[in-house]
C-alpha cells in the first residue's frame, strides 16, 4: 500500500491534506482495509464548526462503526456527497475519491504534531 507523502496522519488513522487554509480529510487506506466493506459515512453539515480531536462523523462498515476525528478545528466548507450513494469509494480509493470533508481551518498548527507518511508507515507496520 502506498501512503501519500503530501498529507499528515493521525494515530487514529485519519489523513489531512492542506491547501492554503483548506484542509481535506478522510480515513487512511489502512483504516478502510481494517473496516472492510464500508456501507455508510455520516458526515457533518456544511457550515458547521468542528473541533480538533473531536468526532466529526462516523464510518459504518459490515464489521464496525468508527468515529471520524477532526485533525484541526474549523468550519466545514464541503462534504463528499458522492459517498451517500457510493460509500465503497472509501475502500476503493481512500486518498482520492474517498475523501470525506473539507474544512476552512482556524489554525493549521495542530497538523505539525501529526505523522508524515514515513512515520505513519512505521505506525501501521505492526498491524
Amino acid at each position: 500500500m502506498t501512503i501519500p507523502d503530501d498529507r499528515k496522519y493521525t494515530q487514529t488513522h485519519e489523513w489531512a491534506r492542506v491547501e492554503g487554509n483548506i484542509v481535506t480529510m478522510g480515513i487512511t487506506q489502512y483504516a478502510a482495509d481494517e473496516l472492510t466493506d464500508i456501507t455508510y459515512a455520516e458526515l457533518p453539515e456544511v457550515g458547521s464548526t468542528v473541533t480538533a480531536g473531536q468526532p466529526c462523523g462516523e464510518i459504518e462498515s459490515v464489521k464496525a462503526t468508527s468515529e471520524l476525528l477532526c485533525a484541526v478545528s474549523g468550519r466545514v466548507v464541503e462534504t463528499n456527497e458522492r459517498l451517500r450513494e457510493h460509500p465503497e469509494y472509501v475502500n476503493q480509493d481512500a486518498y482520492g475519491k474517498g475523501w470525506m470533508i473539507r474544512l476552512e481551518a482556524v489554525d493549521i498548527g495542530p497538523l505539525d504534531g501529526l505523522m508524515d507518511a514515513a512515520a505513519y508507515e512505521r505506525h501501521t507496520a505492526g498491524g
